[in-house]
């Protein structure tokens, strides 16, 4: 079966995951934002092939996730490094590890999220940066932006059509 890809699909949640979207991906990031850089070290924390890792590195790397840098010449051995696309994706993840805990963890928390500092737990909340209120879902809703296809609005439509119908039968 061949595989789907979302490069060309207009939606930014589908593209995504084109970049992000499969699971070994989100651990690496997971590791590097923890410090971890070196191919030994990423195999070591995820017990995984050295081929899939190597794929997934070659995929981050590609989609400038992460930066491959040689640290050392002979033999030649490399370093990951965050670029400023994989930084700005540290929202999804402290996202993904706060609902995790809050409906996956049935026994409790195995990791938590602290302050490097004061080493005090943090509770994530989203906000919106022009009037740092609380983005709930209830107040947010799709909208098309400036370079919207066709296609887009009319699925766009559809969605408010639909939301507006179970607006007026829940009344």
């Amino acid at each position: 079966m061949q595989r789907t890809h979302f490069d060309d699909m207009p939606c930014p949640v589908a593209r995504s995951l084109e970049r992000v979207g499969e699971w070994w991906s989100i651990l690496i990031l997971r590791d590097a934002f923890q410090g971890l850089s070196r191919f030994d070290e990423f195999q070591k924390s995820l017990q995984l092939s050295p081929t899939m890792l190597t794929r997934r590195l070659k995929h981050l790397v590609a989609s400038g996730i992460l930066d491959k840098h040689l640290y050392h010449a002979r033999p030649a051995r490399y370093e990951y490094r965050l670029t400023q696309r994989g930084i700005d994706f540290f929202p999804v993840l402290v996202a993904m590890f706060d609902w995790g805990n809050k409906h996956l963890a049935p026994d409790g928390a195995a990791v938590i999220l602290v302050d490097r500092h004061s080493g005090e737990p943090i509770q994530p909340q989203l906000l919106d940066q022009r009037t740092q209120r609380p983005i709930l879902y209830q107040d947010v809703t799709i909208a098309a932006g400036p370079v919207s296809s066709d296609i887009v609005k009319r699925r766009l439509a559809l969605m408010q059509e639909k939301a507006s119908a179970r607006s007026i039968e829940s009344e």
